[in-house]
C-alpha cells in the first residue's frame, strides 16, 4: 500500500472511532445501569464473573487480572463469602497455602441473572430498531469482537 493510502485509513480510523467511542460508552453505561445494586457493588460482580470464569483462581492471581491490588481484592473477596457468593476451594495439592476461589450458587445466580436482564434490556432495545438497522450490527459483531484481541 502507497504512503497516501496509509494516510486516508489513518484518518478514516480515527473519524470512525470519535463517532463509535461514545456510542460504546452510553451503551456500555446503560448496560450497566440495567443491573445496578443487584445486591452487589460493580466491582464485586466483576470479581464474581472473573471467578466464574476461572474457578479455582487465586486471590493474588485474580487482582492481577483485574490490575487490583491485593489488599482491595482481599476485602471484597472476604465480603463475598459472608454473603455466600464465593467459597474457598480445596487446598492445591501443589501449594498448601493456596485456596482458590469458586462462585456458589447464589453466585453463580447472581450473574445470570444479571447477563439475562442486560440481554433482555438489549433484546427490547433492538426490536425498536428497523430490520436494515439490526442487519447492519449484525454484520458490525464479527469485526467488533476482533478489536482489542
Amino acid at each position: 500500500m502507497h504512503e497516501a493510502g496509509h494516510a486516508d485509513d489513518i484518518e478514516e480510523a480515527m473519524a470512525l472511532a470519535e463517532a463509535l467511542r461514545p456510542a460504546l460508552h452510553r451503551l456500555h453505561r446503560q448496560l450497566r445501569r440495567e443491573t445496578d445494586d443487584p445486591g452487589i457493588s460493580p466491582l464485586q460482580a466483576l470479581l464474581l464473573v472473573a471467578i466464574v470464569r476461572q474457578p479455582g483462581i487465586g486471590v493474588a492471581e485474580l487482582a492481577r487480572l483485574e490490575k487490583l491490588r491485593g489488599p482491595t481484592i482481599s476485602g471484597h473477596i472476604k465480603a463475598m463469602e459472608r454473603e455466600g457468593l464465593v467459597a474457598r476451594a480445596a487446598p492445591d495439592p501443589q501449594d498448601r497455602r493456596r485456596n482458590g476461589l469458586i462462585a456458589t450458587d447464589k453466585g453463580r445466580g447472581i450473574i445470570h441473572a444479571m447477563k439475562q436482564k442486560r440481554t433482555d434490556w438489549l433484546a427490547f432495545e433492538l426490536a425498536k430498531l428497523s430490520p436494515d438497522a439490526r442487519a447492519a450490527i449484525r454484520a458490525a459483531i464479527g469485526p467488533l469482537g476482533e478489536i482489542g484481541q
